[in-house]
């Protein structure tokens, strides 16, 4: 008999007695028991140990694995299990906290993130002149996309095709026969969307031509208005005027951009209509809602095709007022009769109408909406050309609350007459000053309309000029070719020399095509002047444009840095690009005058001694060392300067109206990231 003092503790365990059991693995001998379920034997046997009180109270009973509910609850009861449990847990919720707290912070903090269209510099291309792979003579669509490897080459991550609609190509491509279809000399559409395929494989970005303005005479739309059909009827403006003998009598005295009255008589209509271009090119007329809504479906077609954004062309010229009164005369005492020129009138009634800009910003909604996915923001800019009127040209950015274009395209540099470092400083600042807050400025020195920078300033500034347009806040835009220093052919059979084909080697017709002619003689210099030579040259125009594309990208002064004037003169032209929070500064001192030297440390306060030569247009300066005092340029030369100082200059009081910031951002060494608020 069992005491009543004694408690019995029946243990079940098996063939490996003991109380404390650490791990899974059996014995073998157990294994091979239990493999024979239906035998009794093979079953573990069970004993009834009877254990005084006190002694069982005395036994090291430990956690051990298997161990059941009951006796987990037991040990996880106690005081050294309980407080770690729970210190972990509340740094698990800490430390999450914390981590949310940081998230949203850094959001909140983080300045706005560059789009494509402002981290890289847009390369123009006039597809009639790039590449030509059917050896017509002419560019085409399948050229561009054999030579997206160029583009890339040069640090550019987005292209700009200039019109390639069906057309009559007698106005250049302005004269549009079909805005959903491409001219055959170009391709096929099957062609266009390769191209875009493949643009977008390599990760660049494409825009194209939009002319809403006018039309060709040979358009469909324009066929049914002339013949009054069903709504087409009022597409066009159309007029009663006066006819007889062969001549016209205008409804009043508008003149086109090219010159002579801007109305052209038609005898099916037996009415006349306005056009503001070449007769071939009848104006829309965009107080129709009909009209408005085609050019909306035009836009979501080609957004449909993959293209990524928009260059709207002569935009000013949308509306025209109804009243049709005589534009004022310049000279208010020139015969009326013998005005024909454009520059001979004020232009209040046919440019910049109220309303306008209400169809420029409709454009944009509807881009907007393809713009939801990430990364697909669809980029418009506008091309309007008021030289005379910047204010008129900063209207095309919007309002703080309305946006319009993402930013007009800045063409002030190529009506420069002269060039020197007082004029290129007056252009950059006539802009900086006049554009609204928190805008993204861009800059172009080149265009299929205007003469080559090489042939309109002199070949020995091209390279100044690439690391003006490279180096200022923006973005930059870069006709084909000057990225070598082409020059408008010399040829007396081009018609438009400023359009001559690209050269890109020295083989024949400058391996833009193979065939026996091109539409525009090349230029005669293509055996020197040409892509392939200039790669394998340390001290070529390409080598140094693709260099500058690159300090661009990467140097965060020059890509979203502040820019403070510092010193110009008839020389000279000298600007520094910093960024809060980074000693890091460039300063960049451009000669479009004579060879001199400038006292820098004169200009800036604080500037040290000495500086680093990051880039020079002439590559055996680079490297260098530089006395800031005396710092010699050449005619024609460029220097990108770089050194380190706490005292930025745009937070000196003397340099407050000098300096300019389009996204501002700060930057945090300790984090090595950007913030908004500084």
């Amino acid at each position: 008999m069992v005491g009543k003092e004694d408690r019995a503790i029946s243990l079940e365990l098996g063939q490996n007695e003991g109380i404390e059991n650490n791990g899974f693995v059996q014995s073998e001998e157990l294994e091979e028991k239990e493999a024979d379920a239906t035998s009794q034997d093979g079953l573990p046997k069970t004993c009834t140990l009877f254990i005084e009180s006190g002694t069982a109270e005395k036994l090291p009973v430990r956690p051990y694995a298997g161990m059941p509910k009951e006796v987990l609850l037991q040990f996880s009861s106690q005081a050294r299990y309980r407080i770690t449990r729970e210190i972990l847990f509340w740094l698990i919720i800490a430390s999450s906290l914390v981590l949310v707290a940081a998230t949203v912070a850094i959001i909140a903090l983080s300045p706005k993130c560059l789009g494509w269209w402002q981290a890289s510099p847009i390369y123009q291309i006039y597809p009639r002149s790039f590449k030509d792979t059917d050896s017509d003579g002419n560019g085409d669509l399948k050229g561009i996309q054999e030579k997206l490897d160029h583009i890339q080459y040069l640090n550019v991550k987005t292209i700009w095709i200039t019109s390639f609609y069906k057309s009559a190509l007698r106005d250049l491509g302005y004269g549009i026969e079909d805005f959903r279809d491409i001219d055959p000399m170009f391709g096929t559409m099957k062609d266009f969307e390769d191209l875009v395929a493949a643009i977008h494989d390599k990760g660049l970005k494409v825009i194209m031509d939009l002319i809403p303005n006018h039309t060709s005479d040979k358009h469909n739309w324009f066929q049914l208005s002339r013949n009054r059909t069903g709504k087409y009827t009022d597409y066009y403006i159309w007029h009663d005027c006066t006819y007889a003998n062969g001549t016209t009598k205008p409804p009043n005295n508008w003149v086109s951009v090219l010159g002579n009255s801007s109305w052209e008589y038609d005898e099916v209509r037996n009415q006349c209509y306005f056009h503001q271009f070449g007769k071939e090119q009848p104006d829309l007329n965009f107080r129709s809602p009909d009209v408005e809504e085609e050019i909306h479906e035009v836009i979501r077609f080609w957004l449909g095709k993959g293209v990524d954004g928009f260059s709207i062309s002569t935009v000013k010229f949308l509306l025209e007022a109804t009243h049709l009164r005589d534009e004022p005369q310049v000279n208010k005492s020139q015969n009326p009769d013998t005005v024909t020129a454009y520059s001979e009138l004020y232009h209040d009634y046919t440019t910049t109408q109220v309303g306008m800009h209400d169809i420029v910003r409709s454009f944009r909604h509807t881009m907007d909406k393809f713009s939801s996915e990430p990364g697909r923001y669809r980029f418009m800019g506008t091309e309007a050309n008021d030289h005379d009127d910047v204010e008129r040209t900063m209207m095309y950015y919007g309002t703080p609350f309305i946006q319009e274009a993402d930013f007009p395209f800045n063409f002030y540099l190529m009506n420069m007459q002269e060039i020197s470092g007082n004029g290129i400083f007056e252009i950059v600042s006539l802009w900086m000053k006049n554009m609204p807050e928190g805008k993204w400025p861009n800059w172009a020195a080149g265009d299929p309309n205007s003469a080559r920078i090489a042939s309109r300033i002199g070949k020995e500034y091209i390279n100044v000029i690439n690391m003006l347009l490279l180096t200022l806040p923006g973005t930059p835009t870069t006709y084909y070719g000057e990225e070598i220093g082409m020059e408008d052919t010399t040829s007396e059979n081009a018609t438009f020399p400023e359009k001559s084909p690209m050269q890109w080697d020295d083989t024949l017709n400058a391996g833009f095509s193979e065939g026996n002619s091109t539409w525009i003689p090349v230029n005669p210099d293509y055996p020197n002047i040409n892509v392939k030579e200039q790669e394998s040259q340390q001290n070529s125009t390409l080598r140094l444009y693709r260099e500058l594309s690159s300090i661009r990208a990467n140097e965060l002064p020059i890509f979203r840095g502040w820019m403070c004037y510092v010193w110009n003169d008839s020389d000279v032209f000298v600007y520094v690009r910093e960024l809060d929070g980074l000693d890091q500064v460039f300063m960049v001192v451009l000669n479009f005058g004579l060879e001199t030297v400038t006292d820098l440390q004169g200009s800036v306060p604080g500037i040290p001694s000495e500086a680093t030569v990051k880039l020079s247009t002439n590559v055996v300066n680079s490297g260098k060392v530089v006395n800031t005092k005396a710092v010699v340029t050449e005619k024609g030369e460029g220097l990108i300067l770089e050194y380190w100082t706490s005292e930025p200059i745009h937070q000196i009081e003397a340099f407050k109206g000098k300096c300019f910031v389009a996204e501002k951002a700060c930057y945090s060494s300790a984090f090595n990231l950007l913030y908004a608020y500084c």
